[in-house]
């Protein structure tokens, strides 16, 4: 599942739709399926943690937004109007034509519209954006450090990657954020440094922000990127301890990776 960087990088590759008449739009999920933006003006695209969202203004009618989250599949492809897709037509779930481009969104985990005005609404179970540039200014690195510390007992790992807490921060950022801070993943929040982990995640994706392969370690060379992160039985780059590897409790379903030696239990 892409993580908040992955995304924040995909709103801008798609800035250019800001400004521009839709041409053509197909939403082909039953829900949303008569809602039709053709005619209308593309005015913002944006993300918010792991979700993307872009509004569209008419003149007649109250603007909309198009929120979609990629999950665990889905792709937006850019293509040229008439261009083959890259991926079948049937993976397809929007279609929107702007001038002589097509952007289609292919295998989405979720696809919803609703009106602007309920964005603030639609967002509020999520907590503050990790690659928010006001993240040091407006409070919101503070509210989600008390997030993640309401619920002490809980294990640290669990918590980061609860976009309640905190939105953006995936699989891969948990790891490498707790092997960094020398923290196992099923430590208890109360016996964490919950303000110094909140930092190391926030520095490591504002650094990769922009980059075309995400590193971890300073190294950019490939099977070279990451501490701990899909490293299953290698050396740890710190002590040469083989990295471990399992599932965490309530997150049962997310893999965790951490080396014994220098993330001890």
């Amino acid at each position: 599942m892409p993580e908040g960087d992955s995304v924040l990088q995909l709103s801008q590759k798609l800035k250019f739709m800001e400004q521009q008449v839709v041409a053509a739009c197909s939403i082909r999920v039953p829900r949303f399926a008569t809602v039709n933006v053709q005619g209308w003006r593309c005015t913002r695209v944006w993300p918010y943690g792991k979700h993307l969202f872009m509004s569209f203004a008419h003149p007649e009618h109250a603007p909309l937004v198009l929120h979609t989250h990629l999950k665990m599949d889905g792709r937006w492809g850019i293509y040229r109007a008439g261009q083959r897709w890259r991926q079948p037509a049937h993976t397809a779930r929007v279609v929107l034509r702007l001038g002589e481009v097509e952007v289609v969104g292919h295998r989405l985990g979720m696809v919803e519209v609703f009106p602007q005005r309920e964005y603030a609404q639609r967002i509020s179970h999520l907590g503050p954006d990790i690659l928010d540039p006001q993240w040091q200014h407006n409070g919101l690195r503070e509210e989600a450090i008390a997030r993640i510390e309401a619920q002490p007992q809980r294990a640290i790992g669990v918590a980061l990657l609860d976009q309640g807490n905190v939105a953006g921060i995936g699989n891969e950022y948990r790891a490498e954020t707790c092997f960094i801070a020398g923290v196992h993943p099923g430590r208890a929040v109360a016996e964490t440094n919950v303000p110094a982990i909140v930092d190391i995640a926030r520095r490591l994706m504002w650094a990769n922000r922009n980059a075309p392969v995400r590193v971890s370690t300073g190294v950019r060379r490939a099977g070279e990127t990451t501490y701990v992160f899909g490293r299953e039985n290698a050396r740890c780059r710190r002590c040469g301890t083989p990295i471990a590897k399992a599932s965490l409790g309530e997150d049962y379903e997310r893999i965790i990776w951490w080396c014994p030696q220098c993330q001890p239990a």
